[in-house]
């Protein structure tokens, strides 16, 4: 059996969604932008596409130095039509749209799958007030709409409605390529099912190929475009971030088995000791949520294994984990988790002195869930505007950058002629216009050859240095870095500190002891 038969929606379930919807929007307008700099890098390719300049960072050099093309003709799209900028309160605009979307997908997913409206509600609830899915809504990040692809693409998929999964699976590629964990399983699946299926045709027939086609015509123009404009449609940031970033082994192992740990913020609320017991009962939760649904509702399974997937080969792989990577396995997860608690206390009810108690149970973890995701935001951020958020929310390095690449703009004069050097290239690239010298490496894959950096120029406490070469044989005009990227390196090289003076310090307490800005010195002729 596919699934189970599906339930009009009454007035209650309607009024359910409705408040779902509200709630979601709510929580990501209220926060307001709290934007990321990774984000500002796409606002900058979106920026220079309305402006005329093309699929550029740097204008005039054509490389795909962010990871979500549909995301940034997106957000370009919405400025050329409206004809501002306001890119922060754009992607909160559409990432709002597209996790209240998600909500009213994993209501009619659990509801489905459980037949309980109110196991729907409460998923549904959890995931507009989720801090990780509100942090990068409010971040500038593309997380939510892809969330929303895949979601979306597994309620086509267990609706029976193949040909759009087909269609959101690959706009989820398009959104993020790291989309390919959860459209491999789902598809895998497919053809699976397919071929197991009675043979009442020939193999042809019974192969999914409307599906693949479909998804095919979606990505076929990106592909051509890339193919053409940039030489590769992948990313070069995922290649460059692989060869700057040092990280010891097991590190994203490490941050995986604390994020499953605490899906809803638990270690706020519980400690330590609280995340330890969560991770063992949630991974069991998990194994029973993936055996209901084997019994009730098979097509589900891709979407419940790909959390699993998902930290399989990241732990493997063991890049950087940025925060915004632990989101897309979290509606997945949860809805394992709370499915694996409904099968048990279902289980109970066949007991007519337990039913009352199981209902009450259920509630119970659902308030629990609840109170321990909401524990995670905070009235008052200690940084940026004055408004509720998730106290996750964190971007006060973003705010410094902010504040530097103004200055380089309107008190140093920089020009988008004038040649900047950054590790962190969002906001200074797109608040400064200069022309970006990156030193990782996201939008400049010509100083890929700089890397790897000999690890006695990484300072004990960072992941990370600049090599002092590729400043001294790019000369940039000014460079802006944090304490901790040159402390050992370029702040020990005799010919950088005869080339440069450091024109402004503020001090910080993350990634050494302050954000720096450095000026080239002139030299008499």
């Amino acid at each position: 059996m596919h699934s189970i038969p599906s339930q009009p929606l009454a007035r209650r379930s309607l009024a359910i969604l409705a408040a779902l919807v509200a709630l979601a929007i709510i929580a990501r307008a209220l926060p307001g932008p709290r934007t990321i700099d990774d984000a500002f890098i796409t606002f900058r390719y979106s920026r220079n596409l309305v402006e005329g300049e093309g699929f550029v960072y740097n204008p005039g050099v054509r490389t795909l130095g962010t990871t979500t093309p549909l995301f940034t003709v997106l957000m370009a799209a919405i400025s050329a039509i409206t004809g501002g900028q306001e890119f922060p309160w754009y992607a909160i605009a559409v990432s709002a749209v597209a996790d209240a979307g998600t909500c009213v997908l994993l209501f009619l997913i659990a509801r489905r799958l459980t037949g309980s409206e109110w196991l729907g509600a409460l998923l549904g609830a959890l995931w507009a007030v989720s801090p990780r899915s509100v942090t990068f809504a409010v971040g500038g990040m593309e997380t939510s709409l892809t969330i929303f692809w895949m979601v979306g693409a597994v309620w086509w998929y267990i609706t029976g409605r193949e040909r759009w999964m087909g269609v959101f699976a690959a706009l989820g590629l398009l959104t993020r390529i790291d989309s390919a964990l959860w459209v491999a399983p789902l598809f895998l699946y497919q053809l699976i099912e397919r071929l197991r299926a009675p043979r009442d045709g020939s193999l042809l027939a019974r192969l999914p190929w409307r599906t693949w086609i479909l998804c095919a015509v979606v990505l076929l123009p990106w592909l051509v475009f890339s193919l053409v404009y940039f030489g590769s449609p992948l990313p070069n940031s995922v290649a460059a971030k692989t060869a700057a970033y040092v990280l010891s082994p097991g590190a994203a192992l490490s941050t995986f088995i604390t994020a499953y740990a605490t899906p809803f913020f638990e270690f706020d609320t519980f400690g330590a000791v609280g995340a330890m017991v969560a991770a063992v009962v949630y991974f069991a939760l998990s194994l029973f949520g993936i055996a209901f649904a084997a019994r009730r509702l098979p097509r589900l399974l891709p979407f419940l294994i790909y959390p699993w997937l998902y930290f399989v080969v990241f732990s493997l792989a063991n890049p950087l984990i940025f925060r915004w990577y632990l989101v897309p396995p979290l509606p997945a997860l949860m809805l394992g988790i709370s499915a694996g608690a409904w099968s048990l206390l279902s289980a109970l009810e066949r007991a007519p002195r337990l039913r009352p108690a199981s209902a009450l149970v259920m509630a119970a973890i659902g308030v629990v869930w609840l109170g321990t995701s909401l524990n995670a935001w905070t009235l008052h951020p200690t940084h940026g505007a004055d408004r509720p958020a998730p106290e996750m929310a964190w971007h006060e390095i973003e705010l410094l950058y902010e504040q530097i690449g103004t200055e380089l703009r309107d008190e140093h004069g920089v020009t988008p002629q004038v040649r900047v050097g950054s590790a962190d290239i969002g906001a200074v690239g797109y608040f400064s216009r200069a022309t970006i010298v990156d030193t990782v490496g996201l939008v400049t894959p010509e100083l890929s050859r700089y890397y790897p950096v000999p690890s006695d120029l990484i300072a004990p406490d960072q992941n990370y240095a600049i090599p002092p070469r590729l400043i001294l044989d790019t000369q940039p005009a000014y460079l802006v870095t944090m304490e901790g990227f040159v402390r050992q390196g370029l702040e020990q090289n005799a010919e950088f500190r005869a080339d440069y003076e450091l024109i402004e310090e503020i001090p910080t307490g993350f990634y050494g002891t302050g954000m720096r800005l450095y000026r080239r010195r002139e030299r008499a002729s």
